[in-house]
């Protein structure tokens, strides 16, 4: 099994990377994404501390989403803070986590993240429009678990 710096080549990070910036030029929010290669317990309960963990209830407007992947486990979560689950329509999350789920399937992680990144960044869009002083508050970096 490839550490979880490894699973993903120098390219792909640049697209992962990319889909996040260009998420955030439209919106006030902010997305990261998390990959470790292995989660211990309950993955949405690994999901909720790292987001704690990476400062993301601490936005202005508390609208970060996070993407999680434990890929040892072939597991993830999508979490998006108070502000934005309060605008979202019923499902949303869902659906997101299918489209993510369906490239998955096919190996092609790159292309789910850079495709679930996207529509959450259309939505945010819609309800978290850039604004004139906005700031990016949160790293755009993909960040990686050391186990």
């Amino acid at each position: 099994m490839k550490s979880a710096d490894s699973f993903f080549t120098k390219e792909q990070k640049s697209i992962i990377l990319r889909a996040i910036e260009d998420a955030e030029k439209q919106t006030s929010g902010e997305i990261r994404v998390f990959i470790e290669n292995t989660c211990k317990g309950e993955i949405l309960d690994r999901a909720a501390f790292l987001f704690r963990k990476l400062g993301m209830t601490k936005t202005r407007e508390r609208n970060g989403i996070l993407f999680y992947l434990a890929i040892a486990r072939q597991q993830f979560a999508i979490l998006g803070d108070m502000g934005i689950n309060a605008r979202v329509p019923e499902g949303f999350w869902d659906a997101v986590r299918d489209k993510l789920e369906e490239h998955f399937k096919s190996g092609d992680f790159t292309g789910g993240l850079n495709e679930g990144i996207r529509i959450a960044g259309e939505k945010l869009k819609t309800y978290f429009p850039r604004k004139a002083d906005d700031m990016n508050e949160l790293s755009d970096e993909i960040t990686f678990g050391k186990h």
